[in-house]
């Protein structure tokens, strides 16, 4: 038994994303003994080239009444924010019916509460583990702008904005010119736009991942660098994993690997509708110009950052699987899209990149004990926002190891919810 009162346990966290590394880092600060498994490394899938927001008041479902019409739209415009490989239609139909019934009118309500409770926390769970690895500095609290090309536009997301207000995240609505008071260097064709005073970014979120990585490895946390084939029950207690490595016992799992949980948590007896929205992003290196928070442009619906390798600009959404190779011709896009952002931005110095969203139909991820197991814990699925989410999901499943009771109910995020 810990000072704290805590039963200590060999603990095995599958996946080094945010997720699991602010679950290994919390279970470590419990006094569990804790190895952290990674087929590729710390930070090196999607955590790697996210967009870095930090984002307390999103609680907008991706799904919203009436969004479904959109879609055809997107996919006939080859700029637009959604692709759906050819031959992945019928793959992806399943999932993307679940998505829209998700979207009814009578789901929203709870969904956005679901995702309030989870991200308002988002600041206060990363603060022990920063002050802990000396990262503080890697996040900045700026706020984030949204940014709309027409009065009409506006008007019409305010809806959005009532969901995040009723729940008590801040908004500022502001004009044309208010806007260029706070970024000068955006273009005149924006006709207004909202601040999230609350928001914030982390200035590069592979390095802030692989720190809290480095710091939690000497603190005495293990990290192995293996793939994870299966989680099986042991005979004699706890779990067994198969990875090529070799075989890890362990007295409880954590499966925190993204995109790529799905198929050890359907092989344990959990078929979670989980799918890969692939995201990309540019990042220029040598942008010219010095944003001075993120924004976010409605209608192109994607992200950019002012971040310490540059200007990143990330968003679309893909469906093509985990197999297939990147169309990074998806990426080069958004380089058009940002010089429509920042007229004097420079765009021929840059980098690409391609990232797997681990996201369920729902807009929330699955939190918790998988259905009928007290020794494997599911923590994946957080979509879009994985750096805001995942420091708080570490201390949820930390509390749940401990006994402890949650600092929100889990029941949104249940995994047999589907």
């Amino acid at each position: 038994m810990t000072a704290n009162g805590i039963d200590p346990k060999r603990i095995a966290v599958i996946g080094a994303g945010i997720v699991g590394v602010s679950t290994a880092a919390y279970l470590l600060r419990d006094g569990h003994a804790v190895q952290l498994i990674d087929a590729a490394g710390p930070a090196e899938g999607t955590s790697k080239g996210n967009a870095g927001a930090l984002s307390p008041g999103s609680c907008v479902p991706l799904s919203m009444p009436g969004q479904h019409k959109k879609i055809p739209g997107w996919l006939l415009h080859s700029d637009g924010p959604l692709a759906i490989r050819p031959g992945y239609l019928f793959r992806a139909l399943p999932w993307l019916i679940k998505f829209s019934l998700a979207g009814r009118p009578h789901r929203i309500g709870a969904i956005a509460d679901a995702l309030y409770r989870l991200h308002s926390r988002v600041f206060d769970c990363y603060a022990p583990l920063l002050k802990n690895a000396d990262a503080e500095a890697m996040i900045r609290r700026t706020g984030t702008l949204v940014v709309f090309e027409s009065e009409a536009a506006l008007r019409s997301s305010e809806g959005d904005w009532k969901i995040r207000e009723t729940r008590g995240a801040k908004v500022e609505r502001l004009g044309a010119e208010e806007l260029r008071q706070i970024e000068p260097a955006l273009s005149p064709h924006y006709a207004g736009g909202v601040l999230l005073p609350e928001h914030g970014y982390t200035v590069d979120p592979y390095v802030m991942v692989c720190t809290l990585a480095d710091r939690f490895q000497r603190d005495g946390g293990q990290f192995l660098k293996a793939r994870v084939a299966a989680v099986r029950p042991d005979p004699s207690g706890g779990v067994r994993l198969a990875t090529d490595a070799g075989e890890i016992h362990a007295d409880m799992a954590v499966i925190a690997a993204g995109a790529w949980s799905r198929t050890l948590a359907a092989d344990l007896g959990a078929p979670v509708p989980l799918e890969t929205q692939r995201g990309y992003h540019v990042t220029l290196t040598k942008p010219g110009i010095e944003p001075r928070l993120p924004v976010t442009s409605s209608e192109g619906k994607f992200y950019a950052t002012p971040m310490a390798g540059g200007l990143r600009v990330a968003g679309t959404v893909e469906f093509a699987g985990l197999e297939a190779p990147p169309d990074y011709r998806r990426a080069r896009r958004l380089l058009g899209q940002v010089k429509r952002m920042y007229p004097g931005v420079a765009v021929d110095a840059f980098s690409d990149w391609m990232g797997h969203r681990p996201c369920l139909p729902d807009s929330l991820p699955v939190i918790g004990f998988m259905p009928g197991r007290r020794d494997v814990l599911l923590a994946f699925g957080h979509g879009h926002n994985g750096m805001t989410s995942g420091p708080v999901t570490g201390a949820l499943i930390a509390d749940l190891v401990a006994g402890r009771p949650p600092a929100i109910d889990l029941s949104p995020y249940r995994p047999d919810r589907f």
